[in-house]
């Protein structure tokens, strides 16, 4: 994670502003470094202001350096470390491999589970193809808190996972599965709603069930709006993978939506 520091004069404070490309947020550090010292007048007249005003700020970077934040592109460990523990968005994507596609996996360190029937959440992944971005999710998300994740691709589409505890409609679901939820027929009608914001009766085009790792996920097709769903559960969660795309997205880019989609898996 690179970082620009920006050096407040006279305070042992320096607020590291994140690299845009990185799509965080800025972080205030506190360190130990001291105070930025004065110019003296000897050093004025032998080496002129801008000068000396260049070589101390150089010096007060070299020190926020070992203070663990990065500078001028170049990581610290201390701050990267210690983000990696915060609320919020956490690299989860790996690498292209050789045809382009990245994984996902939600990070063992995500923050996520609280209230009743909440516990940590069974880690998932899926793979998308290069381009597509993690979207900041909001505590006022019109989609509720149960959103755990947004992706999205401005030419391709957006994705969401719904993550819910099985204790808001059941209570003896402790290591719940898909099946012991309902049959596909029973989890559409009752959870496609919370995915598309409206009844889906008549609009759901297809239906399968696949199992890998021994694990059930039923998988759905609806239009209108144009929308895979994946469904599964683990543990005392239920997880809903949504996919989905305006009308020329969909049309141009079915066939990598449909993989988005049935390649979902918790892990």
């Amino acid at each position: 994670m690179s970082s620009t520091v920006l050096f407040l004069p006279g305070s042992s404070l320096f607020l590291a502003k994140q690299n845009p490309l990185n799509k965080g947020r800025a972080a205030t550090v506190k360190c130990s470094c001291g105070p930025i010292p004065s110019v003296s007048h000897g050093e004025e007249e032998g080496e002129g202001v801008a000068m000396v005003v260049r070589r101390r700020a150089l010096a007060s970077a070299a020190a926020v350096a070992a203070c663990g934040v990065s500078v001028l592109g170049f990581a610290g460990g201390g701050l990267a470390a210690n983000q990696g523990l915060l609320a919020g968005r956490i690299p989860g994507l790996s690498e292209p491999d050789e045809n382009g596609w990245r994984t996902y996996r939600r990070p063992d360190e995500k923050s996520g589970g609280h209230g009743v029937g909440w516990s940590p959440i069974i880690p998932y992944s899926f793979k998308v193809p290069d381009g597509w971005e993690e979207v900041p999710v909001s505590i006022a998300d019109l989609g509720g808190t149960e959103i755990d994740l947004r992706f999205a691709n401005s030419k391709q589409g957006r994705l969401f996972v719904i993550v819910a505890p099985v204790r808001r409609f059941a209570d003896d679901l402790d290591d719940a599965t898909i099946e012991k939820i309902g049959t596909p027929e029973k989890v559409i009608t009752a959870f496609g709603p919370e995915v598309i914001g409206e009844n889906v009766e008549g609009k759901v085009l297809a239906s399968a069930t696949a199992e890998h790792s021994g694990r059930t996920y039923y998988q759905f097709e609806l239009e209108p709006p144009h929308v895979f769903i994946t469904a599964t559960a683990a543990g005392n969660r239920l997880y809903l993978f949504s996919v989905t795309a305006n009308g020329l997205q969909w049309k141009r880019n079915y066939k990598d939506l449909k993989q988005i989609a049935e390649s979902f898996r918790v892990v």
